[in-house]
């Protein structure tokens, strides 16, 4: 229970970093153009590719060894430390979203989604390099709840992203709201930093 909590949390620390994405899953809840669509299509993705990065780092688990797993966990703590910089940096935040309706197919919106998601290249080192890297020394089972917990906040936080923006979109905007979440986002990653450089420690 406890990987099931952790991939929560991990998983919604990443996620609620604000990007081009998540911008555009608001304009879509603001607009009220196929929300449904739009919140499944990037929970689903990040579904795929949360696992994809666990299942990677488990099956070339057995080719790893002491030199590529310290390597490994150095690139981890570094980009680690490159995230919380980020949220620092990001600390006076402010938004403004576009609620215009435009006129727009189905087949335009998917597009648009699958390229707002699969051409980013922070959803890739995201979920398949830092969820992989991070669960590379988990039991099987323990990386199973640990996907399923990640994957449940990216549901959870699409879901509400798209279905909540008219109320999200206003405290969004207020730099203050975005202060205390990059406050729990840095508090949490940097805990995280420290769990993985201790661990590294024991290859020294």
């Amino acid at each position: 229970m406890e990987f099931l909590i952790l991939g929560f949390l991990t998983g919604l620390s990443l996620i609620l970093a604000i990007g081009a994405q998540n911008i555009f899953v608001i304009e879509q809840g603001l607009k009220k153009q196929f929300v449904l669509l739009v919140c499944l299509i990037c929970s689903f993705s990040d579904l795929i590719l949360i696992f994809f990065g666990i299942f990677v780092f488990h099956f070339f688990n057995q080719f790893f060894n002491l030199y590529i797993e310290l390597t490994l966990n150095i690139l981890l703590i570094f980009f680690l430390i490159y995230f919380i910089y980020t949220k620092i940096k990001s600390l006076k935040t402010n938004l403004s979203f576009d609620s215009r309706i435009t006129d727009t197919s189905k087949k335009k919106i998917i597009l648009k989604t699958l390229g707002f998601t699969y051409l980013n290249p922070h959803v890739y080192s995201d979920t398949v390099f830092f969820l992989g890297n991070f669960t590379k020394n988990f039991l099987l089972e323990e990386k199973v709840y640990f996907g399923i917990g990640a994957s449940i906040a990216s549901f959870i936080f699409f879901f509400l992203l798209g279905y909540s923006s008219n109320y999200l979109s206003i405290y969004a905007q207020n730099k203050n709201t975005w202060k205390y979440i990059n406050i729990f986002i840095i508090i949490f990653m940097s805990l995280l930093t420290i769990y993985i450089f201790k661990e590294t420690l024991y290859f020294l």
